[in-house]
């Protein structure tokens, strides 16, 4: 069968998107066939399309959305026709209205929950999910600073820190996106444009700096964000928006106070079913109890994918956004 589905045939800017009709196969063993209602939009879409993250090409784009399974293939259990399912994370191809994928990447979504809701919170939520919990466990009472605080991750960060108690200090660029972090749970917030980063987290720590810096910022607030750390602190690097981190001595981490350096991601994390499930099934927990509500703030036609790009990479966007087939 025919589907759209969005294609790269060379790396380079959002141009190089192709909005086409591509067949698509039935599911083999282990693989299940997704009719998608929407799909999320993620800067590591950004990273495929340039060739940062290189990949085979002609390649799909696309690592979250939801939809409906239409077929399953040998072996498949634990989804089936008619389920409504979520998930997140690869193989790249979720810029589609039609695929066949691997099952063992799908979860039910429970009824109380859109698919616009979850495709805009599959990555982003189960990010904030195995950080929170499991890179760098927090505690209640502690203060953490957290980089790109108004966006989809750090939206969700915001409220999830305020769900355990957490005092989170957000980095935003402008006052507008301020507001936003602190409406959604942020204890503080720093304009980077505005205000030295370093010098506002020591005084609101009082000297002495965080335990953890959660930063996918990358190469502009990399050594800022070692500096705001209390000795032995953990430095969780988990994107690269500004540009991947230049390379440099670990005697950085020893100067500073015998750091940390952590570099996750949440394939990793979610390596096995047991930890996929357990991980989706916190994540629904706080959307369902309402400690977290995801906010889609920006639709786009999958057609328009590029302007999407465009977006999300002049940092015109806020919250999430979904792709719509």
């Amino acid at each position: 069968m025919r589907a759209k589905a969005i294609r790269i045939a060379a790396n380079g800017g959002p141009e190089v998107m192709e909005y086409v009709d591509v067949d698509v196969g039935d599911p083999g063993p282990g693989e299940a066939l997704v009719r998608q209602h929407a799909i999320g939009l993620n800067f590591i879409d950004v990273y495929f399309r340039t060739g940062l993250y290189p990949q085979p090409l002609p390649a799909g784009l696309g690592q979250e959305g939801a939809g409906v399974v239409e077929a399953v293939g040998e072996g498949v259990t634990h989804v089936r026709p008619g389920d409504r399912v979520a998930y997140a994370g690869g193989p790249n191809g979720a810029y589609a209205a039609l695929r066949t994928m691997p099952a063992h990447v799908l979860v039910r979504l429970p009824d109380a929950v859109g698919f616009e809701t979850a495709a805009a919170m599959m990555l982003q939520g189960l990010t904030v999910q195995y950080l929170f919990r499991s890179t760098y466990p927090l505690a209640a009472g502690q203060t953490i600073l957290f980089h790109a605080a108004a966006g989809g991750v750090g939206l969700i960060a915001c409220q999830w820190a305020r769900a355990l108690g957490v005092n989170l200090i957000g980095t935003v660029g402008s006052k507008e996106k301020g507001e936003l972090a602190l409406a959604h749970g942020a204890a503080h917030v720093i304009n980077y444009n505005e205000e030295d980063i370093v010098a506002r987290v020591r005084a609101l720590t009082n000297g002495a700096g965080v335990p953890v810096v959660y930063d996918s910022v990358g190469k502009d607030t990399f050594f800022a964000s070692l500096d705001c750390l209390k000795p032995r602190g953990l430095m969780v690097s988990f994107g690269n928006s500004s540009g991947p981190v230049e390379p440099f001595s670990p005697g950085e981490l020893a100067k500073r106070g015998s750091l940390y350096l952590t570099r996750p991601t949440l394939g990793a994390y979610m390596a096995t079913r047991t930890e996929l499930e357990a991980m989706a099934a916190d994540l629904f927990g706080m959307v369902e109890s309402g400690q977290l509500k995801i906010e889609v703030k920006q639709t786009f036609p999958l057609a328009q994918a590029a302007e999407a790009h465009r977006a999300l990479e002049s940092r015109r966007t806020t919250g999430s956004t979904v792709l719509l087939p």
